[in-house]
């Protein structure tokens, strides 16, 4: 058994699991969790763990613990480091806190609790990569019908809800042709892809809205009018309906500028997951906040344009928020959570199975 939380999640980081290679950690940790707190578990069809660990000293109902078992690259070979009270990566890899740290502190956190009510850790798999274990995750095998998700960075906030989120692939079809000889008998896809990138609505739209392009390819050739590009795009709002205008006015861009040019456009509209908003008063929120407040921090519920996997649990039909885990610099090789941060997110998942049991 780890002595610590930090301990703990330097075992954890040490084990690979970037997003699509996961699951040899996910064999790893359903052995880990049955050695440090004595969980049952299995895994569903899509490969995210559940392990059931009971109740102690209560008879209440059970709640879900969640994380996510992948990282994002380059998480191959971490080996982290414990300097100044700080954890960090050796600075060639990220560290890993996200969600590693999570699951260290869920951990942690159901081992010193004095009581609690019985607990499902619901691990899920390529989070990082579109939040698909949380979409295939079989809520069959569930019994609790309220979760925390420990996936948030500031300690003291609590996320209630997320956007509605829509991809866009878009193909524009121009016409190829010799750019030294015959220019004018081109249509260049690049020119019409850009002409409509430049007209329609991009970035920060409003303080609930946002659009990007993220990926252009096309063009074969230095010296040939490019005749195909494919645009991948995307935008969200807090406000479904936000999302579905941003959406068409990306779209009407696009098919304007292809029919100024004498090009087709093909495009691939996609609702990854629709905007979702936990009342502020529900007993899911209101738990969150009082643990966070026993920890001696002020609560702050909030909304956040940014997907997780409470946000496809809630539009699944269960009561679920976010919680922090205190990490800083995610995604990147300076990723670091101090150790004092460990502590305290362990800290206030303790008060939450000790109120809640």
């Amino acid at each position: 058994m780890a002595h610590s939380v930090v301990d703990m999640l330097c075992e954890l980081v040490r084990v690979d699991s970037e997003s699509g290679n996961e699951s040899g950690f996910m064999e790893f940790l359903s052995g880990w969790l049955a050695r440090e707190v004595g969980a049952k578990c299995g895994f569903d069809a899509y490969g995210n763990l559940i392990g059931r660990v009971s109740a102690k000293d209560s008879e209440a109902a059970a709640i879900v613990l969640g994380a996510h078992g992948d990282t994002v690259r380059p998480g191959c070979g971490i080996e982290p480091r414990v300097v100044d009270g700080v954890v960090r990566s050796s600075g060639a890899t990220i560290l890993g806190a996200d969600d590693k740290a999570g699951i260290a502190e869920i951990v942690y956190a159901i081992q010193t609790a004095r009581r609690r009510p019985p607990v499902e850790i619901v691990i899920t798999v390529g989070e990082e990569v579109g939040l698909l274990g949380a979409r295939h995750l079989d809520l069959a095998k569930l019994r609790a019908k309220r979760a925390f998700i420990v996936d948030g960075e500031k300690l003291e906030e609590v996320i209630t809800g997320g956007p509605t989120h829509i991809n866009l692939d878009i193909t524009v079809r121009g016409r190829g042709a010799h750019a030294g000889l015959e220019p004018e008998k081109g249509i260049s896809a690049i020119r019409v892809a850009a002409s409509a990138i430049a007209r329609m609505p991009e970035g920060r739209i409003d303080h609930e809205t946002t659009a990007n392009v993220g990926i252009i390819e096309g063009g074969l050739i230095r010296n040939g009018v490019p005749e195909t590009v494919k645009i991948k795009a995307e935008c969200r709002s807090l406000t479904h309906e936000k999302a579905l205008a941003q959406a068409h006015a990306m779209r009407d861009a696009f098919e304007q500028a292809a029919r100024e040019a004498g090009a087709r456009v093909e495009l691939e509209e996609t609702i990854e997951y629709e905007a979702r908003s936990i009342d502020h008063d529900c007993a899911v929120v209101q738990c969150a906040m009082e643990a966070v407040r026993a920890a001696g921090l002020v609560p702050v519920a909030k909304s956040i344009t940014g997907g997780t996997d409470a946000l496809v649990l809630a539009n699944r039909g269960l009561e679920a928020v976010v919680l922090g885990l205190g990490g800083e610099k995610a995604h990147t090789t300076e990723e670091y959570i101090p150790v004092s941060a460990l502590e305290k997110g362990a800290e206030i998942l303790r008060n939450l199975l000790e109120n809640l049991a």
